[in-house]
């Protein structure tokens, strides 16, 4: 005789094994319907790789013994109305701790926090963290020896000082985001790179590097950077104004980089794109958009040395059909193709890419006002193209024009 079985027959592991698929609002309900569901979506790969969002505003003593208990080890911290140190506490396994936009954190709280080394802590993020000055970041540098990302973007108070006490502290970070860190300058990047090895060794394992609107650096900091930071891969410059062509010859040669961001660099022109051609480079992805000194000899100098690209974005530039043309027929990697608002772009520009950039997958035309039905009918044939954007609204691959 057959007989129905019920879902909570099913071996815990195998409840844990379903809950695991379930977002994290769900996993929380799953929890309430019965103890056996309990017990199953407590196990801790069910909560794997699950950031805890936390309001701490009052006491709650079950709080940190139910995150442990699930194995959740990452925390966002929403508002922080209680001591810091109620969390590390609370959590001396933590892994990653998001206090991004905790516009009432000070140099004191953290301090009282940070008392003693944290091996466990690999991510640290305090942007907009805007209290926060080198006073933390020398805490940071004693007791989080093991940190690979530090967030900062925003933290409009960081110096140089405090870039010193990162490079004599932090030797196993991999990412750093300085954004907007206006008082920092070329010195700090040289502490970074390990230019000051009698005071700090540097943080030579660098992987990640935002200095985007950093208005002191000049092209010393590039200097700095493609001696000393060598495993570099991904580098935003955008928004530094102090850079220009001179600086590309030194980062030409950096082997490991495969991004680089020069969004709204003023002084940079199809000058600096030659240094970049003509260096080593085995660049992925380049962003030279709203660089108003770019134009067609660009495309051709991409040709010649980075046609490798499978990422470029280029809006705003004064480009046009010719430029274009000397370009298309070597960027067989091509994947993404950013020209919103070059407005010299027809029609003509469009059938070149359709004929030659088979393998692109997105393309931004917003605001290139000479292009016609035509030039996007010709656009949306090609094989794999995902993404069109066209303005405020993005074409998809199921609105393809047929």
């Amino acid at each position: 005789v057959f007989e129905w079985t019920h879902i909570s027959c099913l071996f815990p592991e195998i409840l844990a094994m379903i809950f695991s698929y379930l977002d994290v609002r769900d996993k929380g309900r799953v929890a309430q319907v019965c103890i056996a569901w309990r017990d199953a979506s407590y196990h801790k790969s069910v909560w794997r790789g699950v950031e805890a969002k936390l309001h701490l505003r009052r006491a709650n003593p079950s709080l940190f013994p139910s995150l442990q208990a699930r194995g959740i080890r990452r925390v966002q911290i929403l508002s922080l109305r209680r001591s810091l140190s109620y969390v590390i506490q609370g959590m001396p396994n933590i892994e990653s701790l998001n206090l991004s936009g905790c516009y009432n954190l000070t140099d004191n709280g953290l301090g009282h926090a940070f008392v003693q080394e944290i091996p466990s802590l690999r991510v640290l993020n305090l942007s907009l963290c805007k209290q926060i000055t080198d006073s933390s970041l020398g805490r940071i540098a004693q007791y989080l020896k093991n940190l690979e990302v530090l967030e900062l973007g925003g933290c409009s108070n960081i110096t140089n000082t405090g870039l010193l006490l990162i490079a004599w502290g932090l030797h196993r970070l991999k990412s750093l985001n300085l954004r907007s860190c206006r008082h920092v300058s070329d010195v700090g990047i040289g502490h970074l790179a390990g230019m000051t090895r009698s005071a700090a060794e540097g943080c030579l394992n660098l992987e990640y590097l935002t200095l985007q609107d950093c208005q002191k650096l000049t092209d010393l900091s590039l200097k700095h950077i493609s001696k000393g930071l060598t495993k570099l891969r991904v580098l935003n410059l955008s928004f530094c104004g102090g850079i220009s062509d001179a600086g590309m010859i030194h980062l030409s040669h950096m082997a490991s980089l495969w991004s680089l961001n020069l969004r709204s660099c003023d002084n940079i022109s199809d000058t600096g794109t030659m240094h970049l051609a003509m260096g080593t480079l085995r660049l992925s992805g380049l962003d030279v958009s709203f660089c108003d000194k770019i134009g067609d000899q660009t495309l051709a100098y991409i040709a010649q040395g980075l046609y490798q690209l499978k990422s470029l974005s280029l809006c705003s530039c004064h480009i046009s059909d010719d430029g274009i043309n000397r370009m298309v027929r070597q960027m067989h990697e091509l994947r993404t193709l950013n020209i919103g608002q070059c407005v010299r772009i027809t029609d003509k520009g469009l059938e070149l890419i359709a004929d030659h950039l088979t393998q692109l997958a997105g393309i931004d035309l917003y605001g290139c006002t000479k292009i016609t039905k035509r030039g996007l009918e010709r656009i949306t044939q090609l094989p794999c193209l995902k993404v069109l954007n066209l303005g405020l609204w993005q074409m998809t691959e199921s609105e393809k024009v047929r």
